[in-house]
């Protein structure tokens, strides 16, 4: 107990000059003015905004010093400076085409949280951290994006963390952490308009498949021409979808209703050929019996779980 008093009062009669430094405090905010150039082949958007800085450390370079980890490119403005209760206060226009893991699981009824990190790549958080100015930052609601309503904006601080010294062997700087400043952003669609543009084609190519079973089951050339012309402008029509969208290992509603339309044709060959089997067996009854209750079947239920995929989408 005596060895601990002792220790106690060696420890506050040390300069305060020993003491562990604190990190200097940035605050920062953003106002975003636009996101535009949405593409989702590519993964990647670009995004334009105003970017403030007030700090008390005149050693801070934000115009050299600032990066933006998940950027493909950004450019900075010339910068605004100006001097606010003491502090240096620095604002700059930046233009960053951003990347993005785009989530098209249900598209196009999908919804998209973007991301857009800020660091200074010169001084970890040791010495320097960030604090948000959440009052001042905003979106323009002037500048709305096509096709897309904002939903849930925020800015935010937190950290990144790096297993690396970046060539730095000093004793304590591997691996490093960078306080970083966060503007976040979740966008929905407005998906109606866009839903029918993109599956009319394929909404089209299974009622020409559908057309076949007007003429008589013997007559061939219509029975099997169209739902093979009806297939190839369904294939024709996921193509020119999926070269819109990035390559994805999971089953979109786009796969979905696409390999529906697929099999609905098949099925519409199938009755169609088992029709003209009865045909040539004599069976005129059945064969017509067949015709109509495949018609109706096919209909209904291709109907049915065109609702379902699309209804569990839009209100997933």
């Amino acid at each position: 107990m005596k060895f601990k008093t002792i220790w106690l009062l060696f420890l506050l009669a040390l300069p305060s000059g020993t003491a562990i430094a604190q990190p200097d405090t940035v605050t920062v905010g953003a106002y975003v003015l636009s996101v535009h150039d949405i593409n989702f082949h590519e993964k990647e958007y670009t995004a334009r905004f105003w970017l403030w800085f007030l700090y008390g450390n005149p050693k801070y370079d934000f115009l050299t010093q600032l990066d933006m980890p998940s950027a493909k490119s950004y450019e900075q403005s010339t910068p605004i400076e100006d001097s606010l209760n003491g502090q240096k206060w620095i604002m700059m226009k930046m233009k960053a085409t951003m990347k993005e893991k785009w989530n098209v699981q249900d598209f196009p009824f999908d919804q998209q949280h973007l991301s857009m990190q800020i660091e200074n790549s010169q001084y970890d958080s040791s010495s320097m951290i960030f604090k948000a100015d959440k009052k001042g930052s905003r979106f323009s609601p002037t500048e709305a994006i096509d096709g897309w309503n904002i939903r849930d904006f925020k800015v935010s601080v937190g950290t990144n963390h790096y297993e690396t010294g970046f060539g730095d062997s000093r004793p304590g700087r591997n691996p490093q952490t960078f306080s970083a400043f966060t503007i976040e952003m979740n966008l929905q669609r407005d998906a109606v308009g866009l839903f029918m543009k993109i599956f009319l084609g394929m909404y089209i190519a299974f009622l020409i498949a559908m057309i076949s079973f007007a003429p008589k089951p013997w007559e061939h050339e219509p029975r099997f021409g169209l739902p093979v012309g009806g297939l190839f402008a369904a294939v024709g029509n996921k193509y020119i979808i999926d070269s819109l969208l990035p390559e994805s290992s999971t089953f979109t509603l786009v796969d979905s209703l696409h390999t529906l339309t697929f099999f609905a044709i098949f099925s519409i060959l199938l009755v169609s050929a088992i029709c003209l089997r009865l045909y040539d067996a004599g069976k005129k009854d059945q064969c017509l019996r067949v015709n109509k209750m495949g018609s109706r079947g096919i209909l209904i239920v291709y109907a049915l779980a065109n609702v379902i995929f699309v209804g569990s989408a839009a209100f997933n």
